[in-house]
């Protein structure tokens, strides 16, 4: 199965001077081309070993001071980053042919900035976050219906739900972004923020 990418070539002129300001751009590109959930990114973990694991989370927040996702600590990546905490993150744009990978270093945000967000979501994912012991082994179906069922009846819709502990952010602060375009023929666009102290160095890589 092969595809021709058809699209304008990227010059390094053309991008902003940090990776955080160019996201944010191509964020409202993949936005405005209406993609499913452009914010949904592979999250890439791994043991002190080295044995990775993948799975795909949905992007919260993103500023200046990283890339923020929701996550029970408990969770194979909670605990693989609670023992590693070097991470990658890789946002899939098929249809525009484009894809961004981030690379560093995962810290878990503050409370306050977790409850801030817990009382935004919807009330069945409130509940849900506490239902699920995400990432253990479970009996059946049932039993996590039977707990989501009793989570109900105790915090009716209108009730507020308290934050589980075990429950919080993650913040990624990035030591490398790169921005990949894809293009006819294989010669793609792979242009690279590298963190060089408190300033961004912006290399190009061969496809």
């Amino acid at each position: 199965m092969r595809k021709q990418y058809r699209s304008e070539i990227v010059f390094e002129g053309s991008l902003a001077a940090d990776p955080l300001r160019q996201f944010a751009e191509w964020f409202r590109q993949a936005t405005d081309a209406h993609l499913f959930e452009p914010n949904a990114m592979v999250v890439s973990t791994a043991t002190p070993d080295g044995r990775p694991s993948s799975r795909t989370v949905l992007l919260k927040q993103f500023g200046e001071r990283g890339f923020v996702f929701f996550t029970n600590y408990g969770s194979r990546k909670g605990r693989e980053i609670d023992a590693n905490p070097y991470v990658s993150l890789l946002f899939p744009w098929h249809p525009i042919a484009r894809q961004v990978i981030v690379t560093g270093t995962a810290t878990r945000i503050g409370r306050d900035e977790t409850a801030a967000y817990f009382r935004s979501r919807p009330h069945g994912s409130q509940l849900g976050a506490w239902a699920s012991e995400q990432s253990r082994v479970i009996d059946s179906r049932a039993e996590l219906d039977r707990r989501y069922a009793e989570l109900e009846a105790r915090y009716p819709e209108g009730e507020q739900v308290p934050v589980p502990p075990e429950w919080g952010g993650v913040r990624v602060v990035p030591d490398a972004v790169e921005f990949w375009q894809g293009h006819e023929n294989r010669l793609h666009d792979r242009l690279r923020y590298v963190a060089e102290g408190d300033k961004w160095r912006l290399e190009r890589l061969c496809p």
